[in-house]
């Protein structure tokens, strides 16, 4: 618990660093393009077609035609650019992960190695193709529980719980990997995981569910529609601090987490300890030496006191 506290403050301080914060910009600047792009070409196409499947479905025709009863004119014009942009949310988000993964893990690894861990030794157990695939195909496997999952989301708690945990669980597996990929190796990587698990899954579950807080931005469906070219960014920067932030608590854990496993290998562990301590106290007294005995002279038993002594006879 220790552990956790500590590289979660400390990630918290770094995502003040006008360093990390110009980094967060990096992915959004790709994905603004990426949304300026595809709303640009396929905004206008998907609408219609998605308001072509609301309107082709007779249950839900009889609910718009209850709510124009009630005076809300064209429901589907609201409702049919909404659902578009929950359909492509979390593409976005996905995307957004990925980018975070490649372009700004790295760069916040190795600054927070420079500053914290620089004696720290790079044993290279992960190579960047490694750490693509092992993103991509973490990837997928939370996309399959995404899908699988959509008609539990129809009940209520469930909604709440469910995607957080997915993101969660993707977002640990990413992020440690990258986190440990230049300074651990394979064996040592295994290892962390084994070990600390359930604290890296706990920290994988709330930064998964700190990512539902865009949500708050796009709450409104009319507002969103209206505002989609503001909205957007800002709602992908959320999304892109959330990373940054999960990227550092996982990198401070990680390394900190690996430096104490190689202390533990090394059998260092009680001399750090004691390093702490006397560098509070001061420097240590230096103990002298004892002088080994020599072979020409035998150890004889101690003689009486003089006062006691006896002239012999």
């Amino acid at each position: 618990m220790g552990l956790l506290l500590d590289s979660f403050w400390r990630a918290a301080a770094y995502c003040l660093r006008p360093r990390v914060v110009a980094l967060s910009v990096l992915p959004l600047l790709l994905m603004v393009a990426l949304a300026l792009g595809l709303g640009y070409f396929y905004w206008d196409a998907a609408v219609q077609g998605m308001r072509a499947m609301l309107d082709a479905s007779t249950l839900l025709a009889s609910v718009w035609s209850w709510l124009q009863g009630w005076g809300l004119g064209d429901v589907t014009a609201v409702v049919a650019p909404l659902m578009v942009v929950l359909a492509v949310a979390p593409v976005l988000v996905v995307v957004s992960l990925l980018a975070v993964a490649l372009l700004m893990t790295p760069a916040l690894v190795a600054l927070v190695a420079e500053r914290r861990f620089p004696d720290l030794e790079r044993k290279k157990g992960g190579s960047f193709i490694a750490s693509v695939v092992w993103s991509v195909g973490s990837t997928l496997l939370a996309l399959v529980a995404l899908v699988v999952s959509v008609p539990l989301w129809l009940v209520p708690p469930l909604v709440l719980v469910l995607p957080p945990l997915i993101w969660g669980w993707l977002t640990y597996r990413v992020m440690v990997f990258d986190a440990l990929a230049d300074h651990a190796s394979k064996e040592e990587r295994q290892e962390i995981f084994r070990r600390h698990r359930s604290s890296l899954l706990g920290i994988g579950i709330i930064t998964g569910y700190l990512g539902a807080a865009p949500s708050i931005v796009w709450a409104s469906g009319v507002v969103f529609a209206a505002a989609f070219f503001i909205l957007v960014p800002l709602a992908i920067w959320i999304y892109t601090l959330v990373f940054a932030f999960s990227s550092l608590w996982f990198t401070h854990y990680g390394l900190a987490a690996l430096q104490r496993l190689r202390a533990e290998s090394a059998g260092l562990a009680p001399v750090v300890a004691t390093s702490d301590v006397l560098d509070a106290a001061g420097p240590p007294a230096v103990a002298t030496p004892a002088l080994p005995a020599t072979s020409s002279a035998p150890s004889l038993p101690l003689a009486p006191s003089p006062s006691n002594e006896k002239p012999a006879p």
